[in-house]
């Protein structure tokens, strides 16, 4: 079989092309410096104190929402990422509130349903309707919407 000038050119620089490149590596799922990533989530711990609304603000504008904690697992890690970031005992946001109901009826942040809570027992007040947790012991508890705290924001891994 005869190939032609041009043919043999194209063939050339096809191959050339195909073995000169650098092979790509494609990295697992990532979190941009200065998250914790924990399964196909990144979280952050904002020390700035803000209320709520404005919290979600600042999480939005960094790609997710205040965080939404489905399991012990994950409220542990929410938790060890505030204890490292403050020396203060205090409480910070995450992304749980009744604030479109007001009856008690939560939701989170990023539009999931509360599936799993640490309410700490204390009845619930129908004027506090955003929900906070403590540094001391990981107890979720129902606050005014106002009070400036810390707060972790989390957003979904990316490939790179």
């Amino acid at each position: 079989m005869a190939f032609s000038l041009p043919s043999l050119l194209l063939l050339c620089v096809v191959l050339t092309q195909a073995f000169a490149r650098p092979p790509t590596h494609k990295k697992d799922n990532d979190c941009p410096r200065g998250w914790t990533r924990l399964g196909c989530n990144c979280y952050i711990y904002q020390e700035d104190k803000r209320c709520f609304s404005d919290a979600e603000k600042v999480c939005n504008i960094l790609g997710g929402n205040l965080v939404s904690i489905h399991s012990a697992l994950e409220n542990a890690v929410v938790l060890e990422l505030i204890r490292a970031g403050t020396t203060e005992p205090e409480t910070s946001w995450i992304g749980l509130h009744d604030a479109i109901n007001k009856d008690e009826d939560f939701i989170w942040t990023d539009g999931t349903l509360e599936d799993f809570s640490t309410f700490n027992g204390n009845p619930l007040s129908s004027d506090e309707n955003c929900v906070e947790i403590s540094h001391s012991d990981g107890c979720w508890e129902d606050a005014s919407c106002d009070v400036l705290l810390s707060y972790v924001c989390i957003k979904e891994a990316h490939v790179w």
